[in-house]
């Protein structure tokens, strides 16, 4: 398995990446459609490839983190159709692109976002290694990332990677999307 930053592949791996954040997300992107090939068609555009990571192996993306993430909106209505197009746009804006942290992002911080990995590769150390590299090769002091605190498997693996929970957040529509709390977890380098 290699780590490789998805702008120094010689690859498209935009499509690959779509699939498995759909599958890894399908739990909050099911409202905009049922349709998984839909839905990544819609969010294929959306990674933005200087902040992506990628594991690959035989020409197979494994997993993915990153930073950041872009929408477009004309994307995301020409497969979700301009109604529920544009209310992905808007609702996701504000969780992938402008979205307000409950606490100060410094210049010695990094964001670690949208974790995710192919299922058939899930429980092989492809995020654990990602998210390695990511430590290894930015020049962070501290990471941060965000993760629903009924997602125990990343929980978990988060807490082995040595994050520690930070910040409790209620999540104000904890009924639809099916937790209660975003929890904020930080990670120091020990050797900066």
């Amino acid at each position: 398995m290699k780590i490789i930053k998805v702008s120094s592949s010689e690859n498209d791996l935009q499509s690959s990446i779509s699939e498995i954040f759909v599958e890894g997300f399908y739990q909050w992107l099911k409202f905009f459609s049922k349709d998984k090939i839909k839905l990544a068609h819609a969010f294929s555009h959306a990674f933005n490839a200087d902040v992506f990571y990628v594991a690959v192996e035989n020409d197979e993306t494994l997993g993915f983190a990153a930073c950041t993430i872009q929408l477009n909106q004309r994307e995301l209505r020409q497969y979700l159709g301009f109604i529920m197009g544009t209310v992905a746009y808007r609702v996701l804006k504000n969780e992938f692109e402008d979205k307000p942290y409950p606490f100060e992002i410094t210049q010695d911080m990094g964001t670690i976002e949208f974790v995710a990995t192919s299922s058939k590769h899930r429980g092989k150390g492809v995020a654990t290694q990602i998210i390695q590299h990511i430590h290894a090769h930015t020049p962070f002091k501290k990471y941060v990332l965000e993760v629903a605190d009924t997602n125990i498997n990343a929980i978990r693996l988060y807490k082995k990677l040595g994050y520690q929970v930070f910040k409790r957040v209620p999540e104000p529509h904890s009924k639809q999307s099916g937790f209660n709390y975003y929890l904020y977890m930080q990670f120091v380098k020990n050797n900066v």
